[in-house]
């Protein structure tokens, strides 16, 4: 049964504490308060099996490991909730906002996900969706979404599976994809402009078309990467790029001169000095 021991792990202020727990004992009992007010709670490991959470506000909530299976979280409000290594096995989330949550390593073997909103929600490798849902191409990111032209500016995607992603025109200007995994992922005319790629592994990568311009590519693997020609490199730092053949080189060098001798707005490297060093 539920484990109503929320208030005492909740960072909350007291007052906020006390209507939390008077929440949740009523959900204990299988009463359902319209629209409670979980807001940055800590469910984190708890036992919530079958519990009532209809049109609960669990924004930004924390409900790493925790078990809801046959859970009610319909038409919840779960934007930026931290749902990693969840169960949420038969549960309903019919109609949920599930915007920007971390869903990596979560069991949603069985869920009702029907209208639900997964757009920039994250998931990976370890991730079970029902077997009859589409979440390649739900707006969730992770391996093998399709993506294409979607607005993923300033995105926070350190360390994000996007293992043969399809990131067709997609716009990254000024994402965060620090270590990401983007190998075999196509990134033809993507907007890349300012993004960070630093460690970066984009092994087998398409770029073709793609804009470089700002892009800090420091340390990424590029082994196979493929590429013909770039919109601009104007600032992208190379410094120590894994896999750059002296044929990708080369073809890089090619670009146009007031790009190769544009600084990089943080590390001050030209794109031209940071190609031969």
């Amino acid at each position: 049964m539920v484990n109503p021991s929320i208030a005492a792990q909740s960072q909350e202020t007291p007052e906020r504490q006390n209507r939390a727990q008077a929440l949740f004992e009523k959900l204990s009992l299988g009463q359902s308060p319209v629209q409670a007010d979980f807001y940055q709670f800590d469910f984190s490991n708890l036992n919530l099996q079958q519990i009532n959470l209809t049109q609960a506000i669990l924004l930004r909530a924390n409900l790493q490991g925790a078990d809801l299976s046959n859970a009610s979280l319909q038409e919840a409000d779960l934007r930026g909730a931290d749902l990693s290594g969840s169960v949420l096995r038969q549960s309903n989330l019919g109609g949920a906002c599930l915007y920007r949550a971390n869903l990596c390593g979560a069991d949603l073997t069985g869920a009702d996900l029907m209208g639900a909103k997964l757009q920039n929600a994250r998931y990976d490798s370890k991730t079970k969706f029902p077997s009859d849902f589409a979440y390649r191409s739900s707006g969730a990111i992770g391996p093998g979404a399709t993506l294409n032209g979607a607005p993923l500016n300033t995105a926070n995607l350190k360390q994000a599976d996007l293992h043969g992603a399809s990131l067709l025109g997609a716009y990254l200007g000024g994402a965060d994809l620090t270590g990401a995994n983007l190998s075999y992922a196509r990134l033809v005319q993507a907007d890349l402009r300012s993004a960070w790629l630093t460690g970066a592994f984009l092994r087998g990568a398409r770029l073709n078309g793609a804009n470089l311009a700002g892009v800090d590519l420091r340390a990424a693997d590029l082994t196979d990467t493929e590429f013909e020609q770039f919109e601009s490199i104007a600032g992208a730092d190379f410094t120590q790029v894994q896999g750059l053949t002296e044929s990708m080189r080369a073809t890089l060098l090619k670009q146009p001169a007031h790009e190769l001798d544009t600084p990089h707005p943080l590390t001050l490297h030209t794109t031209r000095e940071s190609l031969i060093r």
